[in-house]
C-alpha cells in the first residue's frame, strides 16, 4: 500500500527549514549592508549592526535543525513500515 501523504505536503521540519533560510537571508543581507562602508570608504554602521550579521548563523542553525528533525521522522516512518 503506498504513503498517503502527498508530494507536496509538508513534513516535518519543512516549517523550520523554511524559517531558516529566510533568517540566513536575511542576515546575509545585513551582512552585506553592514559590510559595504567598510569597503566605500564611508563611516561605518554603529556596533549594534554588526549582531544582525548574526542572523547567518541563527537562520543556518534553525534549518540545520529542521533537516535533523525531518531525517528523524523519516527514520521513525522507515521503522514504522518494518
Amino acid at each position: 500500500m503506498r504513503d498517503k501523504t502527498q508530494t507536496n505536503s509538508a513534513g516535518p521540519g519543512d516549517g523550520l527549514i523554511r524559517a531558516g533560510v529566510i533568517v540566513f537571508f536575511a542576515g546575509a543581507l545585513a551582512t552585506l549592508v553592514t559590510v559595504t562602508p567598510l569597503f566605500l570608504g564611508a563611516k561605518p554602521f554603529p556596533t549594534y549592526m554588526f549582531g544582525l550579521s548574526m542572523l547567518m548563523a541563527v537562520g543556518f542553525l534553525t534549518a540545520g535543525a529542521g533537516v535533523l528533525r525531518s531525517a528523524s521522522a523519516g527514520r521513525k516512518q522507515a521503522r514504522a513500515l518494518r
